[in-house]
């Protein structure tokens, strides 16, 4: 015969089971709170965009450029006067800047200087393939016709030099070796140029055509 012991079964205490969920609803919030403060702590930061660079302004002197200013006579003077003063402050990110001399022919953008200068002589065509005078345009020369102005460009050591061949009164643009697609920046004054200068009705070249 086997005695069973009879145990009397124990009674949960009231209290102690609100003490363990007064425990479980107060450890919940902290541990969430934990887990958001880790993960910003580890997360990486937002990464560096390569393309964001800064953009540095180019310093520009603020001595004067050195350009020539020859006489010129009275139409000539009266036509570059009105040029230069419908010359841009800028031309896209680079600033005017102040000339040596003939204010009134002569303008200057950016450091290498971008210039233009009104008033030069007027280029001639060679009279022949090969021959003619000093400084005269090959007839083999590329003429540019942009926005309905006749360019006639060369390249040198030092950039590129764009004179007018259409214009009664010439007009000639320098572009630095430093500018990429130096027609382009020529060709940035083309509208003032069809604004203030009137075409030639004589010796205009046959390149300079529709």
């Amino acid at each position: 015969m086997v005695d069973l012991e009879t145990r009397t079964p124990v009674q949960p205490d009231p209290g102690n089971r609100r003490a363990a969920l007064w425990a479980a609803v107060v450890a919940i919030p902290v541990a969430v709170v934990v887990g958001v403060v880790f993960f910003l702590a580890v997360r990486p930061g937002p990464a560096a965009n390569p393309d964001a660079t800064p953009s540095t302004p180019v310093a520009v002197p603020s001595t004067p450029v050195r350009m020539a200013a020859p006489q010129l006579d009275a139409r000539a003077a009266q036509v570059c006067l009105a040029v230069t003063s419908q010359l841009p402050n800028a031309v896209r990110d680079l600033p005017a800047r102040k000339v040596s001399a003939g204010l009134e022919q002569n303008a200057a953008y950016g450091e290498p200087p971008l210039t233009v200068a009104c008033g030069v002589a007027q280029p001639q065509m060679c009279p022949t393939t090969g021959t003619g005078p000093a400084g005269c345009v090959p007839l083999t020369a590329d003429l540019l016709i942009m926005d309905r102005v006749c360019w006639y460009g060369r390249s040198g050591a030092g950039g590129a030099v764009f004179t007018t061949m259409d214009r009664e009164v010439a007009v000639q643009v320098t572009v630095p070796a430093g500018l990429q697609n130096p027609a382009q920046w020529a060709n940035e004054f083309s509208d003032t140029v069809v604004e203030t200068v009137k075409s030639r009705t004589e010796g205009v070249p046959s390149g300079c055509g529709p």
